[in-house]
């Protein structure tokens, strides 16, 4: 797996088979050592002295709004969020997870991760999927239940492929999507359809937006990307041969192979911008690159 993934990065357990035993919740909750934090919009509290950090809140003290249990930590310490409006708090900072997600410590990452998605179900899947009705929210905040027709609902989660391609020149595909700004360059990307393998899907997709047809698929790591409710699922695989790049221009605006040198030359001259260290694809280019590329911050 890879070395290290800014949202992949949790700690805690997750004692999901606590989260319908209400009186362990709710005792938890009423616990002086359980540690909250609010959640709006993505968005939390974030302390910057020494280092970024969440905000925690003691249980007693936090806003009224629906409570996610999260985990619990080695020492038994209970972790959770409230959905609310975000409190005004002298040295803290709003801040969401794009910003915030690769800097923070391995458990608050992992915490923060795990909110936005959670938050994010809960918000935009309200209404039962079978009857319409108003669903409420149970398993401390990992179900919902249609209290008319008794089915529960659990939070949604699309898988997606995101691979590095080489050739036989070890050279690396980095291509741009029609939408994005002309100085970015990533490497490819689509969800999983139904009925498909991950590897099937690699294929897939590289062959639909670019035209080359691959093999050597191989799983290099995840990690999740709650924005809004995928599972990003790293491989690396090969073009072999001379295969044309036919880019769809539905789907990519412009693809290339670059040597390392001529990545390196690309990026320290402002003709490309490469991912975020938050994104998946960073880590699977910096293991085919052998180090941190030239505008990534040391981590």
């Amino acid at each position: 797996m890879l070395e290290w993934l800014a949202l992949a990065r949790g700690t805690l357990d997750r004692v999901a088979e606590r989260r319908r035993d209400d009186e362990w919740v709710q005792t938890a909750w009423a616990d002086p050592r359980t540690r909250t934090f609010v959640i709006e919009n993505g968005r939390t509290l974030v302390s910057y002295d020494p280092g970024p950090a969440l905000v925690y809140i003691p249980a007693d003290q936090a806003p009224e709004g629906e409570r996610y249990l999260l985990g619990v930590d080695d020492e038994g310490v209970a972790y959770f969020c409230v959905r609310a409006a975000l409190p005004a708090m002298e040295g803290a900072e709003t801040a969401g997870l794009r910003r915030v997600g690769a800097l923070l410590g391995d458990q608050d990452s992992g915490l923060f991760t795990h909110a936005v998605a959670l938050e994010h179900w809960h918000v935009n899947n309200p209404h039962c999927p079978r009857c319409g009705g108003p669903t409420q929210l149970v398993a401390a905040g990992h179900v919902r239940a249609c209290p008319a027709d008794g089915s529960e609902q659990f939070p949604r989660l699309d898988p997606a492929v995101i691979m590095l391609i080489r050739d036989d020149r070890d050279r690396v595909l980095l291509a741009r999507g029609p939408s994005w700004p002309a100085d970015r360059r990533s490497i490819l990307a689509g969800f999983v359809e139904p009925g498909e393998s991950l590897e099937q899907a690699v294929a897939r997709e590289v062959h639909e937006e670019v035209g080359l047809t691959v093999t050597d698929v191989r799983y290099l790591g995840s990690q999740p990307w709650p924005l809004p409710q995928s599972l990003m699922i790293g491989f690396f695989a090969r073009a072999e041969g001379d295969q044309e790049l036919r880019p769809d221009p539905e789907e990519i605006l412009d693809a290339a192979w670059y040597t390392r040198d001529e990545l390196k030359e690309a990026i320290e001259s402002g003709r490309i911008v490469s991912p975020g260290v938050l994104s998946i694809a960073s880590q699977l280019i910096m293991r085919w690159y052998g180090g941190p590329l030239p505008d990534m911050p040391p981590f």
